[in-house]
């Protein structure tokens, strides 16, 4: 008879855990952080791709350049002025006409505002109905007005 001596000698009346037993306290919450990190990170490329498509629109760029450059903006917030992360509103395009209501956050090294914008896209142009800067603690400026 041959002994094998690397493994333990089994009591009588005992049987050896399975793998599952043995590990099933590290793996549960391993687990269940990868489903949440899977359902975060999932969330993170919706969120992304919603406000980059936004960012990406005509209507976005022409009110941010039009804050940007108006002397009224600048004398409030300072220069340079950037835009936030994360941009809001709706924009509905459909070949040369579409719609869009949008509102910018923007800082600068005076302070913070957020520009507000209404516009509807003809025969491939943005015609702004809209487009105003608040100020945070301060007046609100329209773009518009050339006052």
């Amino acid at each position: 008879m041959t002994v094998d001596y690397t493994q333990p000698p089994q009591q009588p009346g005992t049987s050896q855990r399975g793998w599952w037993s043995r590990n099933w306290k590290w793996v549960v919450p391993v687990g269940c952080l990868s489903v949440l990190l899977g359902i975060a990170a999932f969330a993170g490329i919706i969120i992304a791709a919603v406000f980059g498509a936004i960012r990406s629109t005509d209507a976005y760029k022409g009110a941010l350049r039009a804050a940007q450059n108006d002397q009224r903006v600048i004398a409030a917030l300072g220069t340079p002025m950037e835009p936030g992360l994360f941009a809001g509103g709706n924009v509905n395009i459909n070949g040369g006409t579409g719609h869009a209501e949008i509102d910018i956050p923007i800082k600068g090294p005076k302070g913070k505002g957020t520009i507000y914008a209404e516009a509807t896209k003809s025969a491939g142009d943005w015609t702004y109905s809209v487009l105003k800067v608040k100020v945070e603690g301060g007046p609100t400026i329209d773009l518009l007005s050339r006052e």
